[in-house]
Protein backbone atom coordinates (compact mmCIF):
# COMPACT_ATOMS: atom_id res chain seq x y z
CA UNK A 1 0.00 0.00 0.00
CA UNK A 2 1.26 3.40 -0.91
CA UNK A 3 0.21 7.00 -0.02
CA UNK A 4 1.92 10.10 -1.11
CA UNK A 5 5.13 8.23 -2.47
CA UNK A 6 5.17 6.16 1.17
CA UNK A 7 4.80 2.77 1.47
CA UNK A 8 2.84 1.42 4.60
CA UNK A 9 3.69 -1.95 5.84
CA UNK A 10 1.53 -3.49 8.68
CA UNK A 11 2.62 -5.71 11.71
CA UNK A 12 -0.30 -7.37 12.86
CA UNK A 13 -0.72 -7.82 16.11
CA UNK A 14 -4.45 -7.53 16.36
CA UNK A 15 -4.99 -4.40 19.33
CA UNK A 16 -1.65 -3.65 19.33
CA UNK A 17 -1.05 -3.53 15.27
CA UNK A 18 1.00 -1.05 14.08
CA UNK A 19 2.43 0.62 10.58
CA UNK A 20 5.15 0.92 9.53
CA UNK A 21 5.31 4.26 7.32
CA UNK A 22 8.86 3.92 4.87
CA UNK A 23 9.67 6.82 2.78
CA UNK A 24 11.29 10.30 2.44
CA UNK A 25 10.12 13.40 3.69
CA UNK A 26 8.09 11.68 6.60
CA UNK A 27 9.66 12.82 9.58
CA UNK A 28 8.40 15.84 9.04
CA UNK A 29 4.46 14.71 9.02
CA UNK A 30 5.34 13.31 12.69
CA UNK A 31 2.77 16.32 13.94
CA UNK A 32 -0.24 14.29 11.53
CA UNK A 33 0.78 10.75 12.80
CA UNK A 34 0.84 11.47 16.15
CA UNK A 35 -2.49 13.37 15.89
CA UNK A 36 -3.73 10.35 13.91
CA UNK A 37 -2.81 7.77 16.88
CA UNK A 38 -5.19 9.79 19.20
CA UNK A 39 -2.31 11.22 21.25
CA UNK A 40 -2.86 14.94 23.15
CA UNK A 41 -0.28 16.66 25.21
CA UNK A 42 3.25 16.19 25.53
CA UNK A 43 5.73 14.50 23.50
CA UNK A 44 9.15 13.59 24.24
CA UNK A 45 11.74 13.37 21.54
CA UNK A 46 14.60 11.04 22.81
CA UNK A 47 17.98 11.47 20.65
CA UNK A 48 21.36 11.99 20.35
CA UNK A 49 23.66 15.30 19.77
CA UNK A 50 23.93 14.36 16.05
CA UNK A 51 20.46 13.89 15.71
CA UNK A 52 19.40 16.90 17.79
CA UNK A 53 21.26 18.92 15.57
CA UNK A 54 20.33 17.82 11.77
CA UNK A 55 16.74 17.03 12.76
CA UNK A 56 15.84 17.91 16.14
CA UNK A 57 14.54 21.43 15.36
CA UNK A 58 12.33 20.66 12.45
CA UNK A 59 10.81 17.33 13.89
CA UNK A 60 10.28 19.51 17.39
CA UNK A 61 7.96 21.93 14.89
CA UNK A 62 6.30 19.43 13.01
CA UNK A 63 4.88 18.58 16.66
CA UNK A 64 4.35 21.81 18.09
CA UNK A 65 2.39 22.67 15.22
CA UNK A 66 0.10 19.85 15.52
CA UNK A 67 -1.03 21.41 19.45
CA UNK A 68 1.37 18.94 21.14
CA UNK A 69 4.21 20.33 23.57
CA UNK A 70 7.56 18.93 22.71
CA UNK A 71 10.28 18.34 25.07
CA UNK A 72 13.55 17.13 22.97
CA UNK A 73 16.30 15.30 25.32
CA UNK A 74 19.55 14.62 24.14
CA UNK A 75 21.52 11.38 25.59
CA UNK A 76 25.30 10.60 24.31
CA UNK A 77 25.30 8.30 21.24
CA UNK A 78 26.66 4.99 20.93
CA UNK A 79 26.37 1.51 22.64
CA UNK A 80 27.48 2.63 25.81
CA UNK A 81 24.48 4.58 26.43
CA UNK A 82 22.06 1.38 26.60
CA UNK A 83 22.43 1.55 30.05
CA UNK A 84 20.03 1.11 32.89
CA UNK A 85 21.41 4.55 34.24
CA UNK A 86 20.19 6.07 31.38
CA UNK A 87 16.82 4.68 30.76
CA UNK A 88 16.05 6.09 34.56
CA UNK A 89 17.39 9.70 33.02
CA UNK A 90 14.62 9.58 30.98
CA UNK A 91 11.95 8.24 33.24
CA UNK A 92 13.77 11.54 35.57
CA UNK A 93 12.80 13.75 32.75
CA UNK A 94 9.19 12.40 32.37
CA UNK A 95 9.07 13.05 36.00
CA UNK A 96 10.11 16.20 35.83
CA UNK A 97 7.66 17.25 32.72
CA UNK A 98 4.96 15.82 34.38
CA UNK A 99 4.00 13.31 31.61
CA UNK A 100 0.68 11.59 31.72
CA UNK A 101 -0.57 8.31 30.26
CA UNK A 102 -1.49 10.22 27.19
CA UNK A 103 1.87 11.38 26.25
CA UNK A 104 4.04 9.79 24.63
CA UNK A 105 8.19 9.50 24.01
CA UNK A 106 9.51 9.83 20.23
CA UNK A 107 13.21 7.72 19.27
CA UNK A 108 14.87 9.59 16.77
CA UNK A 109 17.56 7.76 16.14
CA UNK A 110 18.98 4.10 15.20
CA UNK A 111 18.90 1.29 17.62
CA UNK A 112 20.22 2.51 20.49
CA UNK A 113 18.12 5.37 21.05
CA UNK A 114 15.14 3.05 20.09
CA UNK A 115 15.82 0.58 22.45
CA UNK A 116 16.35 2.64 25.25
CA UNK A 117 13.59 5.29 24.85
CA UNK A 118 11.51 2.21 24.04
CA UNK A 119 12.24 0.61 27.34
CA UNK A 120 11.62 3.86 29.15
CA UNK A 121 8.30 3.92 27.21
CA UNK A 122 7.65 0.80 28.88
CA UNK A 123 8.48 1.28 32.51
CA UNK A 124 6.93 4.74 32.96
CA UNK A 125 3.10 4.74 34.37
CA UNK A 126 3.50 1.02 33.78
CA UNK A 127 3.35 1.96 29.92
CA UNK A 128 2.91 5.32 27.72
CA UNK A 129 2.95 5.43 23.72
CA UNK A 130 6.24 5.45 21.76
CA UNK A 131 7.04 6.08 18.42
CA UNK A 132 10.02 5.09 16.56
CA UNK A 133 11.34 7.34 14.05
CA UNK A 134 14.49 5.18 12.63
CA UNK A 135 17.27 6.94 11.22
CA UNK A 136 20.06 4.19 10.72
CA UNK A 137 19.73 1.15 8.26
CA UNK A 138 20.09 -1.40 10.91
CA UNK A 139 17.01 0.29 12.83
CA UNK A 140 14.66 1.21 9.39
CA UNK A 141 15.04 -2.71 8.42
CA UNK A 142 15.11 -4.28 11.92
CA UNK A 143 15.07 -2.92 15.17
CA UNK A 144 12.39 -0.90 15.35
CA UNK A 145 10.11 -3.48 14.42
CA UNK A 146 8.82 -5.60 16.76
CA UNK A 147 9.05 -4.28 19.91
CA UNK A 148 12.25 -5.38 21.91
CA UNK A 149 13.43 -3.14 24.20
CA UNK A 150 16.13 -3.17 26.70
CA UNK A 151 19.44 -2.15 28.01
CA UNK A 152 22.95 -3.78 28.37
CA UNK A 153 24.61 -5.37 31.42
CA UNK A 154 28.21 -5.56 31.45
CA UNK A 155 27.75 -9.23 31.12
CA UNK A 156 26.12 -9.18 28.03
CA UNK A 157 24.00 -7.43 25.59
CA UNK A 158 19.98 -6.62 26.09
CA UNK A 159 19.91 -8.56 28.97
CA UNK A 160 17.61 -6.47 31.16
CA UNK A 161 14.29 -5.17 28.43
CA UNK A 162 10.58 -5.96 28.10
CA UNK A 163 8.41 -6.85 24.93
CA UNK A 164 6.90 -3.24 24.19
CA UNK A 165 5.19 -2.72 20.68
CA UNK A 166 5.65 0.94 19.72
CA UNK A 167 2.33 2.53 18.39
CA UNK A 168 3.84 3.59 15.18
CA UNK A 169 7.76 3.25 12.98
CA UNK A 170 8.22 6.15 11.03
CA UNK A 171 11.20 5.23 8.43
CA UNK A 172 12.30 8.59 6.82
CA UNK A 173 14.73 7.32 3.94
CA UNK A 174 16.16 10.66 3.64
CA UNK A 175 17.83 10.19 6.97
CA UNK A 176 19.85 7.51 5.42
CA UNK A 177 21.77 10.45 3.44
CA UNK A 178 22.82 11.55 6.66
CA UNK A 179 24.31 8.42 7.61
CA UNK A 180 28.20 7.90 8.30
CA UNK A 181 29.22 5.83 5.53
CA UNK A 182 30.59 3.20 8.31
CA UNK A 183 27.06 2.92 10.25
CA UNK A 184 25.23 2.57 6.55
CA UNK A 185 27.46 -1.18 5.52
CA UNK A 186 26.89 -1.59 8.79
CA UNK A 187 23.11 -1.57 8.22
CA UNK A 188 23.69 -3.89 5.05
CA UNK A 189 24.60 -6.97 7.64
CA UNK A 190 20.69 -7.51 8.50
CA UNK A 191 19.52 -6.85 5.15
CA UNK A 192 21.66 -9.71 3.95
CA UNK A 193 20.34 -11.95 6.99
CA UNK A 194 16.75 -11.69 5.93
CA UNK A 195 17.80 -13.09 2.61
CA UNK A 196 19.15 -15.68 4.14
CA UNK A 197 16.64 -16.48 6.63
CA UNK A 198 13.75 -16.10 4.61
CA UNK A 199 13.93 -15.10 1.19
CA UNK A 200 16.62 -16.73 -1.42
CA UNK A 201 14.85 -14.37 -4.38
CA UNK A 202 15.42 -11.37 -1.81
CA UNK A 203 19.16 -12.46 -1.18
CA UNK A 204 19.15 -12.85 -5.57
CA UNK A 205 18.07 -9.53 -5.66
CA UNK A 206 20.65 -8.18 -3.52
CA UNK A 207 23.60 -10.10 -4.95
CA UNK A 208 22.41 -8.38 -8.66
CA UNK A 209 21.35 -4.71 -6.96
CA UNK A 210 24.55 -4.16 -4.03
CA UNK A 211 26.47 -1.78 -6.32
CA UNK A 212 23.13 0.53 -6.86
CA UNK A 213 22.06 -0.19 -3.23
CA UNK A 214 25.79 1.22 -2.01
CA UNK A 215 25.32 4.25 -4.14
CA UNK A 216 22.04 4.46 -2.39
CA UNK A 217 19.86 4.58 -4.90
CA UNK A 218 16.32 5.82 -3.66
CA UNK A 219 13.77 2.95 -5.30
CA UNK A 220 16.35 -0.04 -4.82
CA UNK A 221 16.47 1.51 -0.88
CA UNK A 222 13.24 1.55 -0.79
CA UNK A 223 12.47 -1.38 -2.04
CA UNK A 224 15.01 -3.16 0.57
CA UNK A 225 13.92 -1.37 3.58
CA UNK A 226 9.80 -2.62 2.48
CA UNK A 227 10.97 -6.45 2.11
CA UNK A 228 13.18 -6.51 4.99
CA UNK A 229 10.27 -4.83 7.21
CA UNK A 230 7.61 -7.54 5.13
CA UNK A 231 10.01 -10.20 6.37
CA UNK A 232 9.95 -9.08 10.09
CA UNK A 233 6.20 -8.02 10.29
CA UNK A 234 5.09 -11.71 9.47
CA UNK A 235 8.05 -12.99 11.15
CA UNK A 236 6.95 -10.89 14.59
CA UNK A 237 3.32 -11.72 14.06
CA UNK A 238 3.62 -15.17 13.98
CA UNK A 239 5.68 -15.18 17.35
CA UNK A 240 5.75 -11.98 19.02
CA UNK A 241 7.75 -13.08 22.21
CA UNK A 242 10.74 -15.04 20.40
CA UNK A 243 9.11 -18.26 21.51
CA UNK A 244 10.04 -20.42 18.27
CA UNK A 245 10.13 -19.16 14.68
CA UNK A 246 10.97 -15.25 15.38
CA UNK A 247 14.07 -16.89 16.72
CA UNK A 248 15.61 -17.07 13.22
CA UNK A 249 15.89 -13.22 13.37
CA UNK A 250 18.87 -13.85 15.25
CA UNK A 251 21.17 -15.36 12.68
CA UNK A 252 24.82 -13.76 13.23
CA UNK A 253 23.86 -12.80 16.36
CA UNK A 254 24.78 -15.58 18.61
CA UNK A 255 28.74 -15.02 17.67
CA UNK A 256 28.19 -10.97 16.14
CA UNK A 257 26.91 -10.95 20.58
CA UNK A 258 30.00 -12.54 21.56
CA UNK A 259 32.25 -10.31 19.22
CA UNK A 260 31.00 -7.14 20.70
CA UNK A 261 30.87 -8.42 24.26
CA UNK A 262 34.73 -9.98 23.70
CA UNK A 263 35.78 -6.45 22.47
CA UNK A 264 33.71 -4.59 25.04
CA UNK A 265 31.50 -2.38 22.48
CA UNK A 266 34.33 -0.67 21.01
CA UNK A 267 36.01 -2.63 17.94
CA UNK A 268 33.08 -3.25 15.88
CA UNK A 269 29.54 -1.31 15.37
CA UNK A 270 26.70 -4.31 15.85
CA UNK A 271 26.54 -4.59 11.78
CA UNK A 272 29.96 -5.60 11.43
CA UNK A 273 30.05 -8.12 13.86
CA UNK A 274 26.99 -9.54 12.54
CA UNK A 275 28.63 -9.89 9.11
CA UNK A 276 31.38 -11.88 10.90
CA UNK A 277 28.78 -13.87 12.57
CA UNK A 278 26.78 -14.42 9.49
CA UNK A 279 29.90 -15.81 7.91
CA UNK A 280 31.14 -18.02 10.74
CA UNK A 281 27.62 -19.44 11.53
CA UNK A 282 27.42 -20.56 8.11
CA UNK A 283 31.06 -22.25 8.57
CA UNK A 284 29.37 -23.93 11.44
CA UNK A 285 26.37 -25.37 9.24
CA UNK A 286 29.03 -26.43 7.11
CA UNK A 287 31.30 -28.42 9.37
CA UNK A 288 28.13 -30.08 11.06
CA UNK A 289 26.82 -30.87 7.02
CA UNK A 290 23.96 -28.68 7.81
CA UNK A 291 24.62 -26.72 4.61
CA UNK A 292 26.94 -27.04 1.60
CA UNK A 293 30.28 -24.78 0.95
CA UNK A 294 27.86 -22.65 -1.46
CA UNK A 295 26.14 -21.02 0.91
CA UNK A 296 28.90 -19.89 2.94
CA UNK A 297 30.27 -18.75 0.02
CA UNK A 298 27.55 -16.87 -1.95
CA UNK A 299 27.49 -14.78 1.44
CA UNK A 300 31.15 -14.41 2.51
CA UNK A 301 31.20 -12.95 -1.37
CA UNK A 302 28.36 -10.67 -0.77
CA UNK A 303 29.58 -9.58 2.69
CA UNK A 304 32.74 -8.50 1.10
CA UNK A 305 31.45 -6.45 -1.43
CA UNK A 306 29.70 -4.21 0.64
CA UNK A 307 33.45 -4.04 2.51
CA UNK A 308 32.19 -5.61 5.62
CA UNK A 309 34.43 -7.64 7.65
CA UNK A 310 34.29 -11.37 7.34
CA UNK A 311 37.14 -12.39 9.47
CA UNK A 312 36.69 -13.62 13.44
CA UNK A 313 39.68 -12.37 15.64
CA UNK A 314 41.33 -14.93 17.26
CA UNK A 315 40.10 -15.69 20.72
CA UNK A 316 40.93 -18.86 23.23
CA UNK A 317 38.27 -20.81 23.03
CA UNK A 318 36.82 -20.58 26.13
CA UNK A 319 36.45 -17.18 26.07
CA UNK A 320 34.86 -17.58 23.16
CA UNK A 321 32.42 -20.13 24.44
CA UNK A 322 31.78 -17.92 27.43
CA UNK A 323 31.00 -15.00 25.70
CA UNK A 324 28.23 -16.95 23.99
CA UNK A 325 26.93 -18.45 26.98
CA UNK A 326 26.01 -15.00 28.18
CA UNK A 327 23.59 -14.38 25.32
CA UNK A 328 19.79 -14.38 26.04
CA UNK A 329 19.10 -16.86 23.83
CA UNK A 330 20.33 -19.56 26.20
CA UNK A 331 18.20 -21.63 27.04
CA UNK A 332 18.59 -24.29 30.79
CA UNK A 333 22.29 -23.75 30.10
CA UNK A 334 22.21 -24.47 26.58
CA UNK A 335 23.43 -22.29 23.61
CA UNK A 336 21.52 -22.57 20.61
CA UNK A 337 22.11 -21.06 17.01
CA UNK A 338 20.46 -20.45 13.85
CA UNK A 339 22.51 -22.52 11.42
CA UNK A 340 21.64 -22.39 7.33
CA UNK A 341 20.45 -25.17 5.75
CA UNK A 342 20.53 -23.32 2.52
CA UNK A 343 19.79 -19.36 1.72
CA UNK A 344 16.19 -19.33 2.36
CA UNK A 345 16.07 -21.50 4.64
CA UNK A 346 17.63 -22.09 8.94
CA UNK A 347 17.47 -23.81 11.63
CA UNK A 348 17.93 -22.92 15.08
CA UNK A 349 19.58 -25.94 17.06
CA UNK A 350 21.42 -25.98 20.35
CA UNK A 351 25.15 -26.14 20.13
CA UNK A 352 27.87 -29.01 21.54
CA UNK A 353 30.88 -27.86 23.13
CA UNK A 354 32.72 -30.68 21.37
CA UNK A 355 31.76 -29.93 18.30
CA UNK A 356 31.85 -26.46 18.76
CA UNK A 357 35.34 -26.69 19.92
CA UNK A 358 36.58 -28.98 17.02
CA UNK A 359 35.03 -26.52 14.58
CA UNK A 360 36.89 -23.54 16.83
CA UNK A 361 39.98 -25.04 16.42
CA UNK A 362 39.76 -25.06 12.52
CA UNK A 363 38.81 -21.84 11.64
CA UNK A 364 40.98 -19.71 14.52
Amino acid sequence: MTHANQIIVQVGLGKRSYNIVIGPGSLHRMGEHLQALGLSGKVGVVTNPTLARLYGASLKRAIVKAGFTCHVLSIPEGERTKTLRWASSIIDELVKHRFERRSALVALGGGVIGDVTGFAASMYLRGIPFVQVATTLVAQVDSSVGGKTGVNHPSGKNLIGAFYQPSLVVSDTDTLQTLPRREWLAGLAEVMKYGVIADRKFFSFLEDRMEHILDMRETDVQAVVKRCCEIKAKVVAKDERESGLRRILNYGHTIGHALESLSRYRKYIHGEAVAIGMVYEALLAHHLDLCPAAVVDRQRVLIQRTGLPVKMPSYSFSRFWGAMGHDKKVAGGTIHCVLPRSIGNVRVLPLDLRAVRRWHAQVS
